[in-house]
């Protein structure tokens, strides 16, 4: 028989060295948790199949073929054995879609923040802008220089963020299953959907940068 893992036990731990012995030798009698505990054995908890047929033209064959066997049986539930190992994972399911949540959010609020920043830095250099403008500097030059400020800002953001993200999974990998705490991958998304993002974020006051007028920048105090 292959190695197998009990969810009691922790499905991210090594399977360990077991055999299976008789209920009944291991009772005792005296105890009323351990007598229901080998009465409840004495009857069918649950029934593994293992077939090639898909479980949805399998379910109604599986329920004909148990009530012709035994009409009094009742069934509870079918599932296949991926489902049944899915059980397992609710909470680690809930934490990841509670990180990944976090994370959405975190992504947009650095997108607001760049924005916000990059359109205050916009303001604060539209008579530059337009000196540079009056001097021969075209549109795409402009946002060229607006978005070279921005991604300044992202790329010191990324130096400081990447080894704290690969710290911190580290710190946590005894809390992660079938998932590596260094992941280059995941990390290349993580830092492709923030320039993305990044990118938009600056495009916007690049743009109104590059569509305002010589004299009219020259103009504002």
């Amino acid at each position: 028989m292959r190695d197998a893992k009990f969810a009691g036990w922790g499905l991210e731990r090594p399977a360990r060295p077991m055999f299976y012995a008789p209920l009944a030798q291991n009772v005792d009698y005296n105890n009323a948790m351990m007598k229901k505990l080998e009465l409840m054995s004495h009857y069918i908890s649950g029934i593994m199949l293992v077939t090639n047929q898909s479980p949805g033209s399998l379910e109604p064959l599986l329920t004909a073929a148990l009530a012709e066997l035994a009409p009094n049986m009742t069934i509870t539930g079918i599932r296949t054995m991926q489902q049944q190992v899915e059980l397992s994972f609710d909470q680690e399911r809930a934490v990841a879609s509670l990180a990944g949540l976090f994370g959405t959010v975190a992504l947009i609020l650095a997108a607001i923040g760049l924005y916000a920043v990059t359109a205050y830095s916009v303001a604060q250099r539209t008579n530059e802008i337009g000196i540079r403008m009056a001097l021969g500097a075209d549109r795409p030059k402009v946002i060229r220089l607006v978005l070279s400020g921005a991604f300044k800002r992202v790329l010191v953001g990324l130096i400081l963020g990447l080894p704290l993200a690969v710290g911190a999974g580290r710190l946590i990998s005894a809390q992660l299953y079938g998932v590596s705490s260094w992941d280059p991958l995941a990390l290349s998304l993580a830092a492709g959907a923030l320039g993305i993002c990044s990118f938009i974020a600056a495009m916007i006051p690049a743009n109104r940068a590059a569509s305002i007028s010589p004299m009219n920048a020259l103009r504002i105090e």
